[in-house]
């Protein structure tokens, strides 16, 4: 898929989100782009929850912190690589495809445009951290996946 494209598809994306008197018109390749993405967004078959993950899983993903590089500082989960979210695409060639990628801000909301983007640039290894770092956070973090079994 072209960058040219891709930009596109964004913004109509993000141009979707904010409420206008008129109505935009896409074009067919951005139509067919956006179709393409809703595919791979079936019933959170994208999405993974920290209480599915053990501190031994995480060493098997990348995990992407798309939030600002201060955020970042402050506190991240170990081991998370950090793109701010508008630079990930740029930055793609950093990224494996080959390991999943577990992408996360501090709610979802732009790891989800993150994962968006990067699902229809071909990169079929990723996932989006429900909720984000403050549900992660909310959870027990790293300890999630225990904290939640003692629950039930």
């Amino acid at each position: 898929m072209n960058t040219r494209r891709l930009a596109l598809t964004l913004a109509l994306a993000t141009a979707a989100s904010l409420t206008f008197a008129a109505h935009a018109q896409a074009d067919k390749a951005t139509i067919s782009a956006l179709e393409g993405y809703f595919d791979f967004a079936d019933a959170n078959g994208g999405t993974i929850m920290a209480e599915q993950l053990g501190p031994e899983d995480y060493k098997k993903l990348l995990v992407l912190d798309v939030r600002d590089a201060g955020q970042f500082a402050k506190d991240h989960i170990p081991g998370a690589m950090n793109i701010e979210w508008r630079q990930v695409f740029g930055q793609r060639a950093k990224l494996p495809k080959d390991k999943t990628i577990l992408v996360y801000c501090n709610t979802s909301s732009f790891a989800g445009q993150v994962a968006m983007a990067l699902h229809m640039d071909g990169f079929e290894n990723v996932r989006l951290l429900h909720g984000g770092y403050n549900e992660w956070k909310a959870a027990g973090g790293m300890n999630a996946q225990l904290r939640a079994a003692k629950k039930s």
